[in-house]
């Protein structure tokens, strides 16, 4: 079910949107230049065991509009915030993945009265001042990649290459993260200024200054990459625990061997570990 919910006097947030009745419900946050689609297979699972489920196309992503500004933390932030009041939602689990783990974490922080449960799917840690040499070498490694020439059959086989194990629902969600005009070609949803903004937000406003707000239980889902030697993996283990030191009732589940989209690489277990983490709350008004 498709949703259109206005979040300001001029702009429209989309949602992929799957009713339940099981408690809670969950709210599904994407990454920078990603889309609610990325995240279908993992709702198809949780709606399954009978919740809710609504993945959000942010500003400037999927079916939502596209106005001129508002690509930052802060933004996005009272964008889901004004949805979830049109939607009437409260008491969410959120997974927020990547750039949508550092909007999720603020989001808690600033709204407990929303959030029930937090899960960070490889995301919602990085600081990139600290993890890149230079302001420069930031945007260098996540500047978008030219266009010029692609088309749906070459990027879905480009896709196919290097995510050898995604399910071609997942590789069309990929695609479908671009836009196809008419002649066939595909182009990037957000100017790159638009783009540039976002990351700007993101080096300028690292989660780490948020998490002592926080306060429920936390699922932490980072991907160990794949050939990552033992060195390598404590290293990965090691930053993130003391970057998220602040956060008090955090665990941790790791993905060996995995990629950064771990939504679309292994929806099933993604799907699992939101479930149970839901499962792990107690119910509204239980004071125990």
């Amino acid at each position: 079910m498709d949703l259109s919910v206005p979040v300001t006097d001029d702009v429209k947030l989309h949602f992929r949107h799957r009713p339940g009745t099981a408690s809670p419900p969950f709210l599904l946050v994407h990454g920078m230049a990603s889309s609610a689609r990325l995240w279908d297979e993992v709702a198809d699972h949780l709606a399954a065991a009978g919740h809710a489920v609504y993945a959000v196309d942010l500003r400037g992503h999927g079916d939502s509009d596209t106005p001129e500004t508002g690509y930052d933390i802060p933004t996005a932030v009272a964008d889901l915030v004004a949805a979830s009041a049109a939607l009437g939602l409260d008491r969410v689990v959120v997974a927020g993945h990547s750039w949508g783990g550092n909007i999720s974490v603020r989001l808690t922080a600033e709204h407990p009265e929303l959030v029930a449960a937090l899960a960070l799917v490889d995301g919602g840690w990085l600081e990139p001042a600290k993890a890149f040499s230079s302001w420069d070498a930031f945007v260098g490694a996540l500047r978008p990649a030219s266009l010029e020439g692609a088309t749906v059959r070459s990027v879905s086989d480009y896709f196919r290459a290097i995510h050898p194990d995604w399910s071609p629902a997942a590789i069309e969600a990929a695609v479908a993260t671009m836009r196809e005009n008419p002649d066939g070609s595909l182009s990037r949803r957000m100017s790159t200024e638009q783009h540039m903004s976002i990351l700007y937000s993101i080096w300028n406003e690292p989660p780490r200054p948020w998490y002592a707000a926080v306060d429920v239980p936390t699922l932490l889902m980072p991907a160990i990459p794949k050939g990552a030697d033992a060195k390598w993996a404590d290293r990965i283990r090691s930053r993130i625990r003391e970057t998220t030191a602040d956060l008090r009732h955090a665990t941790m589940r790791e993905y060996l061997d995995s990629e950064h989209d771990l939504h679309a690489q292994h929806p099933r277990r993604v799907a699992d570990d939101l479930l149970d983490l839901a499962r792990g709350l107690r119910p509204t008004g239980d004071a125990r």
